[in-house]
């Protein structure tokens, strides 16, 4: 070994212990990550090819080494005693006046600092370099934890040579502090723990305290605990008189000292910072679980000494628990105002952050999963400050054998509409939209704002009293409003619920874009609404639409078109929608776009069935001179038509094909298009000149003997047009069975009245 390389050892070590310093007690370093990282490896390397240079207090040997078989035991020179607690005012001064009466004094000052929620350590130094540490223990005797200790980068390998105090170290130095797990190192921790399927931590102190008692401390290298220096058992120089001193010493060899550190007066400074750090309790990055209150002067301390096991000069101000244990004993699903549904833990009543809980939120499912919340648990239930209590962990020891996994309701427990889970997210919807009284109160202010409906005058205020009073059940009742509804709403009666009640019957003629909008459908925002209007052109034809033919508008995917079909599919929109239709008429309805009716050949159909190996440009040759999806499917297996293929692409088709869900799929779609004039004989015949239904509106009603887009279909087939509302406009009603109100207000406009047989009649040629 060369004495270049011993003296570059030693330059690596107080550099790197310098970047140590100035990073974790200055927070203020001087060079970046790289450059520590490229003075640790050389560092690395030297001592791996002259092991003799490598010293206790290198800052290579953070890294851990071989695994212990177990800790052994130590006893400490200066007991580690606990400290008394207190949990009220009456209490805290108590303890003041003890002191005070104790020392002869009229009034004390006092060392206020957070008592961090993690596990107190003793640090030795011999000469200053650190040569053990250990756990509290039984205050008599701890374990030995040095090599785990050594892993944190907060806590010095070597005291550092500050002058700053003048004050040198003893030969002996003992350190007392709080090791503990930050906030976002215990999120990180569980993030990882399970992404590997492991099982989660179910709090920082656990965490911390498993990461110390790591018998392989390289396991404990890779934690990201931290620590706090508070205390100085032997060694502090006798310059030191106070406890602030002492913190400085502490600063000055190299320690982090928590900077919410302060000296108060009396009983009523220890109160005051009490409760300025409760207010900052939810927002710090670590737990606290009180405060702690010291004599600040040390000769004090010496002269009241201790009691039992506790210092009479100190005492531990705690604040009610934020975390406590009970029983999960069900669960409840609570709809917000945009439909999601939260699932909310009912708990056996606990007093916790101090307040009786007995609900508490589990997020949503996706937590309830990862957490593995069961309905019988035992569970940890976490309160901060004014946060709303949370289910922190499951205590999976005391699952009972009955307890039962939670399941999200497939109903609305509000309105029984169907829930399902938003295609692209975490949560679970209502899709009554239009009807549910856990949004009804927002659906309907988005109905009459200014890009919607645009009923001026319409305001929260209004909406949330009339909804209360169930005046209000659906955008549908706001046409039924008269003046004495809202009268008593206001104190000039005469004038404005006058003006409400004429601005909304200013609004009975809605463009079709300003109702889609309205409706307040999942994924449709003001955009999405114009483009719909534009390119299918009637309301009804945006209510039926399959899947398949709303992606055919531009901007809309797959998981808007689920979202738009169960919007209509439910059965309480559907009536919500009818009754609004019965109110208002469409303004700007007109038939489907071009660039729709270009998408919607017979090859655009099978193209978009995905079968492997069939394009646009094989479909088109498998279909010229095809009319229908009928006579395809007809003759699907016919050798003229697989020869048009490659021998591969045939056999996907005709095994495709085969399937009878995606034979009748293919039919549906065809008819949808047929109803919308886009395809097949339809399109022939709405294109020609006239035809027998040539300028007539028409509007469905009731139950029909065969289903209603086949009917529109036939209509739009003669040259008719389907419309969704009756006006003065509409020339006649087509009505089934249990017709609604549609018959009664086309019998009070004089529009004729068909039922089905009529309707075939006039498809035939006949008269009215």
């Amino acid at each position: 070994m060369s004495e270049g390389s011993l003296q570059r050892a030693g330059q690596l070590r107080r550099q790197l212990q310098e970047h140590n310093h100035r990073y974790y007690v200055l927070d203020d370093p001087t060079v970046s990550d790289a450059e520590y990282d490229a003075l640790f490896r050389e560092l690395q390397a030297l001592e791996a090819a002259h092991p003799e240079l490598r010293t206790p207090d290198s800052p290579t040997q953070r890294v851990g080494g071989v695994a212990s078989s177990e800790f052994a035991s130590v006893r400490h020179r200066v007991p580690m005693l606990s400290l008394n607690n207190c949990f009220s005012e009456e209490e805290l001064r108590d303890f003041d006046r003890r002191v005070r009466e104790g020392l002869g004094r009229a009034t004390v000052a006092y060392a206020a600092e957070p008592k961090l929620d993690g596990l107190a350590v003793s640090l030795i130094y011999e000469d200053g370099v650190f040569v053990r540490g250990a756990t509290r223990g039984d205050g008599e005797t701890g374990e030995d934890i040095s090599d785990n200790l050594r892993t944190i980068r907060r806590i010095p390998l070597r005291l550092h040579p500050s002058t700053s105090s003048g004050h040198t170290a003893s030969k002996v130095v003992e350190v007392r502090g709080e090791v503990y797990l930050p906030h976002e190192g215990f999120r990180r921790m569980n993030e990882e723990a399970a992404a590997k399927g492991e099982k989660l931590y179910v709090n920082p102190r656990n965490a911390a305290a498993g990461s110390l008692r790591q018998l392989d401390s390289t396991i404990t290298a890779k934690r990201p605990l931290a620590f706090y220096a508070y205390g100085v058992a032997q060694g502090l120089p006798p310059q030191r008189r106070t406890h602030m001193d002492m913190l400085q010493q502490l600063r000055d060899w190299g320690f982090p000292v928590s900077e919410l550190v302060r000296r108060v007066e009396a009983a009523d400074g220890c109160l005051a910072y009490y409760g300025e750090i409760g207010a900052k309790r939810a927002s710090l990055p670590f737990d606290i679980d009180g405060v702690v209150y010291k004599l600040d002067d040390l000769a004090g301390r010496e002269e009241l000494g201790f009691v039992s096991r506790a210092p009479r000069w100190a005492v531990a101000h705690k604040y009610p628990a934020e975390e406590a244990q009970t029983l999960l004993e069900n669960v409840d699903f609570q709809v917000g105002r945009t439909g999601v549904l939260t699932p909310t833990a009912r708990l056996r009543t606990v007093f916790v952050g101090g307040a009786n809980v007995s609900n508490a939120t589990l997020h949503n499912m996706d937590e309830v999963a990862r957490k593995d919340v069961h309905i019988g648990d035992t569970v940890i239930v976490r309160r901060a400050g004014d946060v709303i209590p949370e289910v922190k962990a499951v205590v999976l020891a005391l699952r009972p054998a009955d307890a039962r996994p939670v399941v999200m309701p497939a109903h609305c427990p509000v309105c029984g509409s169907e829930v399902r889970r938003d295609p692209e997210g975490v949560a679970y919807r209502c899709v009554g939209r239009l009807v549910c009284k856990a949004q009804l109160k927002q659906a309907l202010q988005h109905f009459v704002s200014r890009k919607a409906a645009d009923i001026d005058g319409v305001g929260e205020a209004l909406i949330s009293e009339l909804v209360e009073r169930e005046r209000l059940k659906s955008p549908a009742d706001l046409y039924t409003l008269e003046v004495a509804d809202v009268a008593q709403l206001y104190k000039s009666a005469e004038v404005a619920p006058a003006k409400i009640i004429e601005a909304i019957a200013a609004r009975r003629e809605l463009a079709l874009s300003r109702l889609i909008y309205a409706l307040g459908i999942p994924s449709v925002g003001e955009t999405t609404a114009k483009d719909l209007a534009r390119h299918l052109g009637a309301f009804e034809r945006v209510r039926v639409a399959l899947p398949e033919v709303l992606t055919l508008v531009e901007g809309i995917g797959v998981a808007a078109a689920e979202e738009i079909g169960s919007f209509f599919a439910d059965a309480h929109n559907a009536a919500a929608v009818d009754a609004l239709l019965e109110r208002v008429t469409i303004s700007g309805e007109q038939p489907v776009s071009a660039e729709i009716a270009d998408q919607c050949s017979l090859a655009a159909l099978l193209a978009q069935q995905q079968v492997k190996g069939l394009g646009p440009v094989k479909a088109e040759k498998l279909t010229a001179g095809l009319g229908s999806v009928t006579e395809l499917l007809v003759r699907i297996d016919d050798p003229a038509l697989a020869a048009l293929l490659d021998e591969r692409t045939a056999a996907a088709v005709q095994a495709h094909f085969a399937e009878s869900a995606n034979r009748e799929r293919l039919q549906l779609l065809e008819r949808q298009f047929e109803a919308f004039g886009l395809t097949g004989a339809a399109a022939t015949q709405r294109a020609a000149a006239g035809g027998p239904l040539a300028g007539k509106t028409f509007v469905l009603t009731g139950t029909l003997p065969v289903p209603r887009d086949e009917v529109a279909a036939q209509i739009e087939a003669g040259g008719g047009k389907v419309s969704g509302s009756v006006s003065a406009k509409t020339d006649f009603l087509v009505a089934g069975e249990a017709a609604g109100s549609k018959l009664a207000k086309a019998e009070k406009l004089g529009v004729t009245v068909l039922d089905y047989a009529a309707l075939q009649g006039l498809l035939g040629g006949e008269k009215p």
